[in-house]
């Protein structure tokens, strides 16, 4: 195991830093990557908290000369690539009449064409090693959620991308999976960078259904959240597992609330469940 490489983004906080730290203690070696190694020191105490060693590189995943050096980086230095981990990514809180299309599209950048840059350079490496393409997607890449709804776009699309690809890099023996976290007690929220009393207060005739939400369904989802750790666990179990699942859920509450997608056939299950969070 010490010779298999794994490359993860977005490892300065939460899950994305749980699992580097978790895939080193593995055995893996790990390079864990971040837009800005500035950010680090989080994730260096966290390491050397339990005596594991991290190579630490920069990866923008939304600049592709960035995530082209990153993997070159990695080939030059250790000449395998093993596993990707695609956790990099920006949570977003608005509505469509309330956002801007550049707002969307930012937040397709991040969370779509970030993963799809990364995957795309890391793909003959994968295939050179029968490796392991895995994404952190969420429950909104399966549920649209009221006032996420770039995020979810975002989160849906990554879901269907590798939907398709994965038999296809199945063929090349490649694995593809989407690992779907719930709430996580970490600092995804605050990371978004707006305050949410004055959102609701700027939100005009969306204002009540956003304070119902944040003060019902949010309120709830933040009680239920796991820790970074124990929603890494999950990337973790996919990137040892003999034959890992194509989807895979980080918690009994994650798999509850996927499961009214997947059994609701026309969709008033999960409309009457969201529709709930706002009336």
């Amino acid at each position: 195991m010490s010779s298999k490489v794994v490359l993860i983004t977005g490892t300065s906080s939460g899950m994305g830093l749980a699992a580097a730290v978790g895939a080193a203690q593995a055995g893996w070696h790990t390079v864990a990557t971040l837009r800005d190694t500035g950010r680090a020191d989080a994730l260096r105490k966290a390491a050397a908290a339990v005596g594991v060693e991290l190579d630490i590189r920069q990866l923008d995943v939304t600049d592709e000369a960035s995530v082209a050096a990153a993997i070159d980086g990695v080939i030059a230095d250790h000449g395998r690539l093993d596993a990707v981990v695609n956790n990099a990514g920006a949570g977003h809180f608005g509505t469509l009449e309330n956002d801007t299309v550049d707002d969307v599209r930012r937040v397709m950048e991040a969370n779509f064409f970030g993963v799809l840059n990364v995957s795309k350079a890391a793909l003959p490496h994968l295939r050179a090693s029968g490796g392991r393409l895995i994404t952190v997607t969420s429950i909104g890449g399966v549920i649209g959620q009221p006032f996420s709804e770039a995020y979810c776009a975002a989160k849906f699309a990554v879901e269907g991308y590798m939907e398709s690809l994965a038999p296809v890099a199945a063929k090349l023996g490649v694995s593809v999976s989407v690992v779907e976290p719930g709430p996580i007690a970490s600092e995804f929220f605050n990371n978004i960078g707006i305050d949410m009393e004055a959102e609701i207060t700027a939100a005009g005739p969306y204002a009540e259904a956003q304070a119902n939400l944040v003060n019902g369904a949010v309120a709830q989802m933040v009680n239920s959240a796991q820790t970074p750790a124990e929603a890494a666990q999950s990337v973790l179990r996919v990137l040892t597992a003999h034959r890992p699942a194509f989807r895979i859920q980080t918690s009994d509450w994650a798999r509850d609330f996927t499961r009214t997608k997947l059994a609701d056939v026309d969709g008033s299950a999960v409309l009457g469940l969201t529709g709930g969070w706002i009336a």
